[in-house]
């Protein structure tokens, strides 16, 4: 008889990921997850998956890229979706556990900012990291 592959999907995400490092991010329970940036047609993916990376793995990230295109954090927000530290809304395309490995793929929801017009400053976050 053929196993079955374990594929559950999450309803409980992060409530924030912070950049650690190149590829790395940390969320609020000090959970490494890796990061691929996908162009999947004109919009904008990442896909996250939780491994366990020794802290004195991760080197600072100094690459431009990084520092231009990705947050520096995601802050989970009522609706399931993610604001990021530019304002910017992401929404969960899927958040699933197969054979013991957490995937989360985040895609970035165009003309999304949730700034007001006239401080520029992000609306306050529901939880702090």
């Amino acid at each position: 008889m053929a196993e079955l592959p374990s594929k559950v999907h999450l309803t409980s995400h992060p409530i924030c990921l912070r950049i650690r490092g190149p590829s790395v991010y940390e969320d609020e329970k000090q959970r490494t997850w890796l990061y691929l940036l996908m162009d999947t047609g004109g919009v904008l993916q990442v896909r996250l998956c939780q491994e366990d990376i020794p802290s004195g793995h991760i080197a600072v990230t100094k690459s431009l890229l990084t520092l231009s295109i990705m947050p520096l954090m995601w802050t989970l927000h009522p609706g399931g979706q993610y604001v990021d530290h530019m304002c910017r809304i992401w929404s969960i395309v899927h958040h699933v556990k197969e054979n013991g490995v957490e995937e989360m793929i985040l895609e970035l929801v165009e003309d999304s900012w949730t700034c007001d017009g006239v401080h520029g400053s992000c609306q306050p976050e529901p939880k702090s990291c």
